[in-house]
């Protein structure tokens, strides 16, 4: 048997075959944070596959924007969910900074406002769902409404209970009118996590990434867990589907979803849009002038 060369994809399929959470019963403890589906190799091999990717995903990203800007109705939304720290902001910067800014929306989600909430808890998610061509990025998402609006108890348990149907025909809805949707729940460990928070205590320049309320948060460990067993497990769809990213190895979680991500582009297979006009006879007038 031929020995896979570093930072090469292992056989098996595409990442996301190896990472889509299967249908049914979801328990994240038997997920280890850790692993590298998918790729042999160093964190220094991860960090070079993860550039390599950069011409490929800009282009197939080209390709589904200029789509879009000639009657295409094809886009793909990118869900980031995981606990603080997990790295939802270090994939955009290092996933998503490879692709061209003109054809991303990145939509962070912070806490509603009083506005927001009059409107119901999709309002404000369906205000950021990609246009025709666009790749929209969720920094959070409307599953915070069935994770810490249950952890919380900021609502009755029979509000977040029918959000999960909701949250499908939501979905359901964006696929139909041609929203690829993908799912990465970032999955750390509470041991990592304390290291990234210890981190950030450490490094004065990093201070403003520190927020108190997190080591509050790390004391409902358990309750979040359940929360994201039963939010993965009841909005796990075939259409719309939840990918497991192990993301205590920073590396491999950049690299992972960005890998997801092209494999996704590569599958919708936009095409160059063809020239609506006579190219000869433009080439002729320019050189006329």
């Amino acid at each position: 048997m031929a020995k896979q060369k570093k930072g090469e994809k292992s056989a098996g399929g595409g990442l996301r075959e190896q990472l889509r959470v299967p249908a049914g019963e979801v328990d994240l403890t038997k997920y280890d944070t850790r692993a590298t589906a998918g790729f042999s190799g160093t964190k220094d091999d991860g960090k070079l596959a993860l550039d390599a990717l950069g011409a490929e995903v800009s282009d197939w990203q080209e390709r589904l924007f200029a789509e879009g800007r000639t009657g295409g109705e094809r886009s793909i939304l990118l869900v980031l969910q995981g606990m603080d720290t997990s790295g939802k902001g270090g994939v955009i910067r290092h996933g998503a900074g490879l692709m061209d800014p003109q054809g991303l929306k990145i939509t962070s989600f912070k806490a509603p406002t009083p506005s927001e909430k009059r409107r119901g808890f999709l309002w404000r998610i369906r205000q950021a769902v990609p246009g025709h061509g666009m790749i929209g990025v969720f920094d959070r998402s409307h599953y915070e409404d069935v994770l810490i609006a249950r952890v919380r108890e900021l609502v009755t348990p029979n509000v977040w209970t029918r959000r999960y149907d909701q949250i499908n025909e939501f979905e359901a809805e964006l696929t139909a009118s041609g929203v690829t949707i993908v799912k990465c729940y970032l999955h750390i460990s509470p041991e990592e996590q304390r290291a990234r928070l210890e981190a950030r205590l450490d490094d004065p320049t990093k201070h403003w990434k520190y927020n108190p309320g997190d080591v509050d948060e790390r004391q409902l460990w358990p309750d979040y867990m359940e929360a994201y067993h039963a939010a993965i497990e009841r909005c796990n769809t075939p259409d719309a589907p939840w990918y497991v990213i192990p993301s205590d190895r920073k590396w491999y979680r950049n690299w992972a979803v960005t890998t997801i991500l092209l494999e996704t582009l590569k599958e919708l297979n936009p095409q160059w849009p063809t020239a609506d006009f006579d190219v000869e006879k433009e080439k002729k007038r320019l050189a006329a002038t």
